[in-house]
């Protein structure tokens, strides 16, 4: 996708989901060949209809400031389109790139297919008037494709994927890129950023924790960097045990970071060898844990390319296409404003719509809980989850719900269904997280706090379960049997 361009002539770089100055592999190819000119295209009609809510795009407004200012001390412009949607990129990006003289695009790649389409589209359009267009990897370190089963196929497996990965992956795909110098001050202004509309005004107020008392989600590569530092200087080496306790500060609180590109897959890598004795697959277990997350991620964004239905609102497995879910709203909004009778369940409901944010282990409860107790379509919960998650990444989310819902690749046998009462048990024994968000519990004994009884809650007002596990089990079994 690439056309030579003279040496020294303006680069234009197109900013996405890759909100930073370090380590950004298309600016950093850029800077090399000559001025430099960043663009951020707010695509905001667009976010709205991939299901983006307020928090996401509020964190995303943010990140753009913060990057403004962060290209400011290297001299480097920054100009803002607000366009609506991906259709009005190829010709804005044409026009900005004449009206600033720049004869050459880059940018680095995304992998969701509407991304893919928009950008071939850009590509196509930009060359065709004469311009050098560029393309990068760099949210992942494996091209989708170049990574691939025996049989010359897209892996579907996590665990083989993560092993071919761990075997090939090189020096040259974790090397930090290099960060921009100061350029000399062109000519051309930035442009101001204006405020958001009210609707995408995030309407978060609490910490993303129970343990953190700062503010939720201060954006930018220093926020970002900050965060990397504190879960490495006071939590990675626990991680392997602590991730699962939803009431500890146990996991790194990274996710919206890498999902908006403020800070890089490399960069967290690298501080992993530097705190691992240079080593990713063994060592310390948290780390290689955390290092094992990591490289879900880049699993689903291959997912997204090799199997584009995930991308079309279907399942990854065919035959789960025929699964008769249930259609009930008032089940559904029980669930979406923590109302089911389960406190495990409802907190991390809660927790959610509060903060932007759900624990990880939560995730897979609560999507379980509405995919197989409720049998509700898992696609309302990849909905909701995705209006609310200040971290939202469709591929990640996608892959997440599908795996709970038995659904998709590498998915959770359709027979294991997690008891939220067990789980809670277990990995909030104290019943602390669930208290921190169901204050009402809290005067009742400990035990009791994971499961009420009938008269604890009428005392308390806390509502009756709108299921019985048992039996939301055996009808969850049935519905998949049915498949065969």
């Amino acid at each position: 996708m690439a056309v030579t361009t003279p040496a020294s002539s303006t680069q234009l770089v197109w900013f996405r989901n890759d909100l930073r100055t370090l380590d950004h592999t298309a600016l950093s190819a850029a800077t090399e060949k000559g001025p430099v000119i960043g663009i951020f295209l707010a695509c905001r009609n667009q976010w709205r209809r991939q299901g983006h809510g307020a928090n996401k795009i509020s964190f995303l407004h943010r990140g753009v400031v913060a990057l403004q200012s962060e290209l400011s001390a290297l001299d480097i412009p920054l100009l803002y389109r607000d366009i609506g949607d991906f259709d009005a990129a190829p010709g804005s990006l044409l026009k900005a790139a004449r009206d600033v003289g720049a004869q050459t695009l880059h940018f680095n790649r995304e992998y969701p297919l509407d991304e893919r389409s928009r950008d071939e589209k850009v590509a196509a359009e930009l060359i065709q008037a004469g311009l050098g267009v560029f393309d990068y990897t760099d949210h992942i370190a494996f091209e989708p494709g170049d990574l691939l089963t025996g049989q010359n196929e897209y892996y579907k497996v996590f665990t083989p994927f993560s092993k071919a990965w761990h075997q090939r992956i090189s020096g040259e795909q974790l090397a930090l890129r290099d960060t921009p110098s100061r350029q000399a001050k062109p000519s051309v202004s930035g442009d101001d950023i204006p405020e958001l509309p009210q609707q995408d005004r995030s309407a978060i107020v609490l910490a993303a924790s129970p343990k953190v008392e700062d503010e939720p989600w201060p954006a930018g590569q220093e926020a970002a960097a900050d965060r990397l530092s504190r879960f490495l200087q006071q939590r990675s080496r626990r991680y392997d045990n602590d991730r699962d306790f939803p009431a500890l500060a146990g996991t790194s609180e990274l996710s919206a970071y890498l999902s908006a590109g403020m800070i890089s897959y490399r960069q967290c890598l690298q501080a992993v060898m530097a705190n691992n004795g240079g080593h990713l697959g063994d060592g310390d277990a948290g780390l290689t844990s955390w290092t094992n997350e990591l490289v879900w991620r880049e699993f689903y964004q291959h997912i997204a390319v090799g199997f584009p239905r995930v991308c079309r609102y279907r399942p990854f497995k065919s035959d789960t296409d025929k699964l008769s879910w249930r259609y009930s709203d008032k089940d559904f909004e029980a669930w979406c404003e923590g109302r089911t009778g389960f406190p495990l369940v409802d907190a991390a409901m809660r927790q959610l719509v509060a903060t932007g944010w759900m624990h990880n282990r939560l995730r897979m409860v609560t999507a379980m809980f509405l995919s197989k107790h409720l049998l509700l379509d898992w696609r309302r919960g990849e909905a909701f989850f995705m209006q609310h998650l200040v971290d939202g990444d469709f591929a990640s989310n996608n892959g997440g719900w599908q795996w709970a819902a038995s659904t998709g690749t590498d998915a959770a046998p359709y027979f294991r269904i997690f008891n939220p009462t067990t789980q809670s048990r277990r990995f909030d024994p104290d019943a602390e997280f669930i208290t921190h968000w169901l204050p009402e519990l809290a005067a009742l004994p400990v035990k009791s706090r994971h499961l009420p009884s009938a008269d604890q809650r009428q005392q308390t007002g806390y509502p009756q379960a709108i299921v019985d596990h048992r039996r939301a089990r055996e009808r969850a079994l049935e519905a998949f049997k049915n498949l065969g």
